[in-house]
């Protein structure tokens, strides 16, 4: 067997595959062999019709059968002689079989790209000193308290004013029909100002008294969030029932009590300032990262295989998914596609293919392995993480064994990114100083 190598790019190839005549011809002569023993054609006993017409009968069906099998077998003998990392399907477009010739077809491949030995040491970072204060604490503290208000009718007699809350009922009309999309809807609240449902309904409420009754003409823009309203011309009929007023409960130890197992204020605030504190740990960990990789590219770049970015995409969509089903949303509830998507996303697969491809190296490089427990110990991390029990993340991994290997690797593209930061030299900044050399290096 021949197989000459054709340099596309970096990671894609063609393979010029010549399978000897003699291959060819043995495996034509062992498949009408076989097809003889028992092939059922009228006039001839079983065994005994000739190959002539055995041909005539069959040869479409056997050809097609040795090539798949004359290619199969050679291709995979062919990437181990050439030693290449194929990844993905190739991509064939096989010739008809001749017989008494040799056999001749093309393979293109792509391979992941060969990465020299990467030298990581003496990266210099910028580590961000981001530490919880006060006001963090006391906005989410707001944010708990916006969370348990409620309104109520205001009892002065005046019209509607920007920031108040009303009590309507409304429908809506398209052509002087009734919209079933905005069927007749009762006590109905929401805030003049923050256009709910559309800015020409609030704007037609300020300066109503409760009891007023109006029609309000409303053209949805193309790119509404309700995609069966979009582009629609409605008339709302609005009945405004009641003015209500924002009403929020005090910041205390009564207010605790409704958000987890706390008895007072205090051991609300000391729960924040742990979620803050890890939140900015995490965020450290993710720009050091993106320094990292950041340097390592601009040291030496490289093309990475369409079927790996692919890949990566998939994820990064099934994880969008997964978000907006957490939220019950749709992509489709959204004006989203796959396609959309994938083009959104397509920057950020080939960033992640090329950092999981940097680690690989560094791993293979340094020879990293996993400790005795390290397995262990990453299976509690992710339990703490997703609030289970460390038994249900093990059965699961037992449940679905690839998955495991997964995360070994995972956890070795952890300990690698350990190894690159211990090996860098961090200068730890302000906050302030971190923000204005990011504002000039956009300026740049």
């Amino acid at each position: 067997m021949q197989v000459t190598v054709e340099d596309l790019s970096s990671v894609r190839k063609v393979l010029h595959i010549e399978i000897p005549e003699e291959d060819v011809n043995r495996e034509v002569e062992n498949a009408y062999k076989e097809l003889k023993k028992t092939a059922k054609i009228k006039g001839f006993r079983p065994g005994k019709a000739p190959r002539a017409v055995l041909e005539r009968h069959y040869r479409k069906d056997v050809d097609a059968d040795i090539s798949s099998r004359l290619i199969q077998e050679s291709f995979a003998d062919a990437i181990r002689q050439e030693k290449l990392n194929v990844v993905g399907t190739p991509d064939l477009n096989p010739p008809d079989l001749q017989y008494k010739m040799p056999y001749h077809y093309d393979a293109t491949v792509e391979v992941t790209p060969e990465l020299e030995e990467i030298d990581y040491k003496g990266l210099e970072l910028k580590k961000v000193k981001w530490e919880v204060s006060e006001t963090e604490i006391q906005n989410q503290l707001k944010m708990f308290q916006k969370n348990l208000s409620r309104t109520e009718a205001i009892e002065e007699d005046r019209p509607v004013t920007e920031g108040d809350f009303v009590l309507i009922h409304y429908e809506g009309f398209e052509d002087g029909a009734p919209v079933e999309d905005v069927q007749r809807t009762e006590n109905f609240t929401m805030k003049i100002g923050s256009a709910q449902i559309a800015q020409e309904l609030d704007d037609a409420l300020i300066g109503k008294k409760p009891g007023d009754s109006l029609k309000v003409d409303v053209t949805f823009p193309e790119d509404y969030g309700n995609k069966t309203l979009a582009g629609r011309s409605l008339t709302f009929h609005i009945e405004l029932e009641e003015i209500r007023k924002e009403v929020l409960p005090e910041i205390d130890d009564e207010l605790a009590k409704h958000f987890g197992p706390f008895e007072t204020l205090d051991a609300l605030k000391a729960e924040i300032e742990k979620n803050l504190k890890e939140g900015y740990k995490k965020r450290i960990e993710q720009e050091l990262n993106e320094q990292i990789f950041a340097k390592l590219i601009e040291k030496r770049d490289f093309e990475v295989p369409d079927t790996m970015v692919e890949y990566e995409l998939e994820g990064i969509i099934e994880e969008a998914e997964r978000s907006f089903m957490h939220h019950n949303m749709t992509m489709e509830q959204l004006g989203l596609t796959k396609e959309h998507l994938a083009e959104k996303y397509r920057g950020t697969a080939v960033k992640q293919v090329k950092r999981h491809l940097i680690l690989n190296k560094i791993i293979d490089q340094e020879e990293l392995t996993l400790e005795e427990g390290a397995l262990e110990e990453g299976m509690a991390e992710m339990a703490r993480s997703f609030n289970q029990p460390v038994e249900g993340i093990k059965g699961y991994y037992q449940q679905y064994p690839d998955k495991l290997q997964h995360l070994q690797y995972t956890l070795l593209e952890k300990k690698a990114l350990e190894l690159i930061v211990k090996s860098s030299e961090i200068e730890e900044v302000e906050p302030e100083a971190a923000e204005e050399a990011v504002e000039a290096g956009e300026e740049g």
